[in-house]
């Protein structure tokens, strides 16, 4: 039994995950960046570690977090906007050397669909990315290092465009304009199919596989964001009505195949 969970990253995903799991009967625990964090979950019944991943390796009481697990779920922000210069496959690397020290057997390691460049188009989990960005080519080196090592079986979860609660990227884009490849598909997953999708792998003991995980439905970006610009009474952002259209559709077979998942929240 898969009752165990460690979960690598307590943020906007990972606190909302350990708290669908701990109401369902899961023994949770997790790791955060700082002290302060660490406590304010405590208090809300989620145990919580203050570890440190830095391309010079990882610091905090990594051994009392990886102990006493079943399988672990990495949640770990890549860091890799805006140009930062930050190493995540260094530091993904050291993480993978702590926990091959441990029992652990079974991981869930979450990723991006940034593996795939944006010009791929159709693409499933049978295509092959190829990324082209630095950010997309460490995403995938990642994945590789994880999903190759002997030491234990890894299921590799590709999210699209997170969203949920007071989380949508149309925030970011409201009142923009001259914005390129309006015809472009979205894709998108909301956050309560994460969490579904998530503890399916679990309780399936799906553990091998990679899964993209993202909503079927894939309206284009003008149409999406022009939608969700209304409901949040914003300034819709303006696109380009001219140009070629560079896109990546990103499906999924698996998360039907594998997991029998069928998605809550439609687009």
């Amino acid at each position: 039994m898969n009752k165990r969970i460690t979960i690598a990253g307590l943020g906007w995903l990972g606190k909302a995950f350990a708290a669908t799991l701990i109401n369902v009967g899961y023994t949770v625990k997790g790791s955060v960046t700082d002290t302060n964090k660490a406590k304010e979950l405590s208090e809300k019944g989620i145990t919580a570690h203050p570890i440190v991943i830095t391309e010079g390796g990882v610091t905090g009481k990594i051994d009392t977090l990886l102990s006493d697990t079943d399988v672990l779920v990495i949640m770990i922000p890549p860091g890799l906007r805006r140009n930062s210069g930050a190493n995540y496959a260094l530091k993904m690397a050291h993480f993978l050397h702590e926990i091959e020290k441990t029992s652990i057997r079974k991981v869930i390691l979450v990723s991006s669909t940034s593996v795939y460049d944006d010009d791929q188009g159709h693409v499933t989990e049978k295509d092959i990315p190829k990324p082209k960005s630095n950010a997309g080519k460490q995403l995938y080196d990642v994945e590789q290092l994880f999903f190759n090592t002997p030491a234990f079986e890894t299921t590799i979860v590709r999210f699209g465009g997170l969203f949920g609660g007071s989380r949508n990227p149309v925030k970011f884009l409201a009142g923009r304009t001259g914005l390129s490849n309006g015809d472009a598909p979205v894709n998108m997953i909301h956050r309560e199919d994460c969490i579904g999708i998530l503890i399916s792998i679990i309780q399936k003991n799906a553990f091998g596989h990679i899964f993209n995980a993202v909503s079927p439905q894939h309206p284009t970006k003008r149409d999406y964001y022009t939608a969700q610009a209304e409901k949040l009474d914003l300034t819709p952002p303006e696109y380009d009505k001219e140009g070629d259209t560079i896109f990546k559709k990103v499906d999924s077979t698996s998360v039907a195949e594998v997991l029998g998942y069928t998605f809550k929240v439609a687009l």
